[in-house]
């Protein structure tokens, strides 16, 4: 049976399943509206694999600019964006949702030597998800007229229709971010956007978010997950940070240095400690440390439970060797 493309709702998909012999069957049904979405349709009334979404072209093609740029707002997309297009990978030349899809997906591939990452400005083709049509990069598809992005950065050849994220391009990082800008300064030593609330307020260690995520080793820079600054300038993802914390782990994993205020704990060292009475054999052995906290080196007493640095108080501090004096 020919399906008749001026149909939008439930009760005329079920006039149009029951009248099977009908010729005159487009006079029981009302006009579409444009606004509603072809995803919506598909996903909610489960059209039988006979019918393509190309049916409803013809009547996109029929409304005004402003409705087609509308069309298919939110429902067309993947699991990382929301958005009207595709992209052909000029890597492998396969077509893909986004870039996060591209990765994931050759990043699984048996041989280690196939696996790669897009390199996103050099992405020249997409494809309009609404009527198929693969195109240069545009905000807007040339064939059908929609919107293929709420959101669109030519620099990143990146689209988006989920705005509530506050997305802006950051020419300094050289890729896009969420947020909204004024909520974001670039520091220029670390390397990246950082929130309002850390400027003049973080340790800078240079191109700090550069670098893989210590517990995950996922790559910090163009992560989707939140990512968070310790005292010490190094970074991590916020969800990992927190299980670290939650692993009663106090340290930053790659400088050692006390990420959360040790204070109470020290003080409670300090009674175990003048609570417990070391053999005779150990009670004046001299040790030297190093500080994990300010770096300083020392020479303290020998204790079991631990060692107290006596230029910060800290007891995050590990035993080495004695400076060589020179001669």
């Amino acid at each position: 049976m020919k399906i008749d493309s001026h149909w939008t709702n439930v009760k005329d998909l079920n006039i149009l399943r029951q009248t099977k012999s009908n010729n005159n069957l487009s006079s029981q049904i009302r006009k579409p509206s444009l606004t509603f979405s072809i995803f919506f349709l598909l996903s909610s009334l489960a059209l039988p694999p006979s019918v393509s979404p190309a049916i409803f072209i013809p009547t996109l093609m029929e409304g005004s600019a402003n409705e087609r740029l509308d069309f298919g707002k939110m429902g067309y997309g993947c699991k990382h964006y929301r958005r009207r297009c595709k992209i052909r990978a000029p890597c492998c030349n396969e077509i893909f949702e986004c870039r996060h899809c591209h990765n994931e997906a050759v990043g699984m591939l048996k041989n280690p030597y196939d696996r790669h990452e897009i390199n996103r400005p050099e992405v020249t083709q997409v494809i309009c998800s609404v009527c198929d049509t693969e195109q240069p990069v545009a905000r807007v598809c040339t064939n059908c007229g929609v919107n293929m992005g709420e959101y669109f950065c030519e620099v990143c050849k990146f689209y988006d229709d989920d705005t509530e994220k506050q997305q802006f391009h950051c020419d300094d990082c050289g890729i896009c971010r969420v947020g909204g800008r004024e909520n974001f300064f670039h520091c220029k030593k670390c390397g990246s956007c950082y929130s309002i609330s850390l400027r003049d307020n973080h340790q800078c260690v240079e191109n700090s978010m550069r670098h893989h995520c210590p517990i995950c080793y996922e790559y910090l820079f163009d992560s989707l997950k939140d990512t968070t600054v310790m005292k010490c300038g190094h970074t991590m993802h916020f969800e990992c940070y927190h299980e670290m914390i939650k692993r009663d782990k106090y340290c930053c994993p790659i400088c050692s240095k006390s990420i959360i205020d040790m204070s109470r704990t020290w003080k409670r060292i300090d009674e175990e400690i003048e609570a417990t009475m070391m053999p005779e054999d150990y009670r004046f052995k001299k040790v030297w440390i190093l500080c994990n906290d300010c770096n300083d080196t020392t020479e303290v007493y020998f204790h079991i439970i631990g060692q107290k640095c006596s230029h910060c108080s800290s007891y995050n501090t590990r035993t080495i060797a004695p400076p060589v004096m020179p001669q």
